[in-house]
């Protein structure tokens, strides 16, 4: 544990911060597999499920989760699977 009282803060934040960077990374798996399942499904509502996730994806993207060219190919992924599937 740090001495320096900006040392100690840093901590705590970097815990905080990284536990709602996890708590949305899982939540946008989770988003991503629904997606997916709904097309496999060739559920009625895919369209909406597809464009949530791919909402989901440009959020993670702008806070820094995902990389642009990892989200750019998740939602490629899902588009072509919506086509195709």
């Amino acid at each position: 544990m740090p001495n320096i009282k900006s040392a100690k803060k840093r901590v705590l934040v970097t815990a905080t911060k990284s536990l709602q960077n996890k708590m949305v990374a899982s939540n946008l798996k989770t988003v991503i597999k629904k997606a997916e399942l709904a097309i496999a499904n060739d559920d009625e509502n895919k369209e909406e499920v597809v464009r949530y996730a791919v909402k989901k994806i440009d959020q993670a993207s702008a806070k820094g989760l995902l990389h642009k060219n990892n989200a750019a190919r998740k939602k490629s992924a899902l588009a072509s699977k919506l086509i195709v599937g």
